[in-house]
């Protein structure tokens, strides 16, 4: 449960801004903003979906800053009340509606701050999903990095040892004596690389930028939508809450994300599928699913991207402006600890 989670992580006092009061469009203006989503889901070449804690509390789980939030309440000296375990939690409509459009081919990435793992239990493929502060369903080796499935949510948090030594997937052999931690970053924790740096490459080569369910208030995460703006890309930001970069948005939807994403697969003629255990890879751990993110994925999306920073290059080149060298200048730029701002 997401206070057990929270409870777990080390003392920090930097919380930024807990219980805003929530906004909501009214249906009219909610059905536009809809429509408009719609259209530049259908015109862009290139979309990266952010999602935060508020996608997930449709299904029991609390998220942090909200009026109800871990937080919040905690500022107050109350609790929660939960009545779903991370083991017992199911991907919401938004998860799956999410799993729909990416095999659909109107999302191309996802980067999640979420550690509840039900992005996971949707289905959605390794290579669509960015997990920047890890996962309760994911166990890590200390050595080599490979990740694997677990079926039951880790009880630790902050890369702690639990048990078990690497033991391989796939086409890979286990390392020698590597052993296995959780994968859940705690507040002095760096972020994985390879999620970070996919993540980093595909909002910055998004033409749309979506968020889902976030505050945007914990970085590096939080500033990665921003990434596409130099290059002329739109950011769409759907939350009850304000954000810290509204006023960079290009459009934003207050609503409940369930109801929004409904929306817009029902405009899109996109069926959202209900939850299907078959799909889920945490009930299939008897087959040693390795969850590690490939090197050769990195690079693709690398090429792509150096080829976009070349033709944005040209035109500064022809305007005068000072060029960016190579991604290393733009990346290096970001921190890579989880941090509150």
């Amino acid at each position: 449960m997401s206070c057990n989670y929270a409870e777990g992580l080390s003392p920090y006092e930097n919380k930024g801004i807990l219980g805003l009061p929530e906004k909501f469009d009214d249906e009219k203006v909610l059905n536009d903003k809809c429509e408009s989503l719609v259209s530049l889901l259908e015109t862009s070449k290139h979309v990266v979906f952010h999602t935060g804690a508020g996608i997930s509390t449709s299904v029991g789980i609390p998220d942090f800053r909200g009026p109800k939030g871990v937080w919040t309440l905690e500022q107050k000296g109350e609790k929660p009340n939960i009545n779903v375990s991370f083991d017992d939690a199911i991907p919401s409509k938004t998860h799956m509606a999410i799993k729909a459009l990416v095999e659909k081919g109107y999302i191309h990435y996802v980067v999640s701050q979420n550690i509840d793992g039900l992005h996971l239990k949707s289905g959605l493929q390794r290579k669509f999903l960015a997990e920047l502060h890890g996962n309760m369903f994911i166990e890590q080796c200390n050595k080599c990095k490979k990740q694997y499935v677990r079926n039951k949510c880790t009880t630790s948090v902050g890369q702690k040892y639990i048990g078990g030594l690497c033991r391989g997937g796939g086409n890979s052999r286990a390392c020698r004596g590597g052993q296995l931690i959780d994968n859940i970053l705690d507040w002095e924790a760096d972020l994985p690389d390879r999620d970070l740096e996919l993540s980093f490459l595909n909002s910055s080569l998004a033409d749309l930028n979506v968020c889902l369910g976030t505050t945007l208030q914990i970085v590096p995460s939080g500033n990665l939508p921003l990434k596409n703006k130099k290059f002329g890309g739109k950011l769409i930001i759907c939350n009850l809450q304000p954000t810290k970069h509204d006023k960079k948005a290009d459009l934003i939807i207050s609503g409940y994300v369930d109801v929004i994403m409904s929306k817009v697969c029902k405009r899109l003629g996109i069926e959202i599928p209900d939850y299907n255990v078959e799909d889920d890879p945490t009930k299939m751990v008897s087959k040693n699913i390795e969850w590690t993110i490939q090197s050769e994925q990195i690079k693709e999306t690398d090429k792509v991207y150096s080829n976009k920073l070349k033709d944005y290059n040209k035109k500064r080149k022809l305007n005068g402006d000072i060029e960016i060298k190579d991604k290393k200048e733009n990346f290096k730029k970001i921190k890579k600890k989880k941090e509150d701002i």
